[in-house]
């Protein structure tokens, strides 16, 4: 896809890999709707970008009526959306047996529920030009379970097994989907999700998790890349 000149929607963008991302497609010319649910750091990131490149959406992922509305704010400020990131997450680690319900449903609604509804509504939209790419941010976490982060994982795993059932509705309509699992990534979301301190020394940067997903989303629109894993290149675990 050639992206100048093309509508991106970001989830999560106010800070870490969403962040990044931001940059990079307003770097390869794109119109960027950076959408958070903090909605001071999300002014204040955006506040850092040309006005004419970005729009600063709060979005509360877990609520249909939420995405709805961004979308709409979207379309009405620079017309069809092309490319849709689901990166916004959250991350609490801690053994199954210490997780209250709060922090179940609160992962499982941002993690899980918030790709579903952006997925969905980003396909309707995009479905009707038969054009578009849905990116859809999950984890090596998704790949194998963890001690100590299962609800993390559960939330990464539903997130992968619904990003495959959505390349399989989504492909008739010429729509390509595409799954993302980075290893651990030097952001404040990994240091917050963690009671005490993680090593980082083999983690990435944001920058670079940015930089694989533009690589995909550059490939020619007629080529899907339906997963990539993305980790350092010492991190042979």
């Amino acid at each position: 896809m050639e992206l100048s000149g093309k509508v991106c929607v970001v989830t999560g963008a106010a800070r870490g890999i969403g962040l990044a991302l931001s940059r990079q497609l307003v770097e390869a010319g794109a119109f960027v709707a950076m959408t958070d649910t903090d909605a001071a750091a999300l002014a204040e990131a955006a506040g850092a970008f040309q006005p004419d490149c970005v729009l600063a959406v709060p979005l509360n992922v877990s609520s249909e009526a939420s995405v709805i509305a961004a979308v709409e704010a979207v379309e009405a400020r620079w017309g069809a959306i092309s490319v849709w990131i689901n990166n916004a997450g959250i991350a609490r680690h801690r053994p199954i047996a210490d997780s209250s319900e709060s922090d179940i449903d609160h992962m499982l609604q941002v993690n899980a529920k918030g790709v579903m509804l952006g997925s969905k509504h980003a396909l309707r939209h995009m479905r009707e030009r038969r054009f578009g790419h849905i990116v859809n941010v999950s984890s090596t976490a998704g790949l194998r379970g963890i001690a100590g982060q299962a609800v993390y994982c559960a939330s990464k795993f539903a997130v992968r097994g619904f990003t495959e059932a959505l390349q399989q509705e989504a492909a008739p309509y010429g729509i390509r989907v595409t799954a993302v699992c980075p290893g651990g990534v030097d952001t404040a979301f990994w240091k917050a999700a963690r009671e005490e301190q993680a090593p980082t020394e083999l983690f990435l940067s944001p920058e670079q998790v940015a930089s694989g997903i533009l690589s995909v989303l550059k490939l020619d629109d007629a080529c899907v890349v339906r997963e990539i894993v993305l980790r350092s290149v010492q991190d042979v675990d």
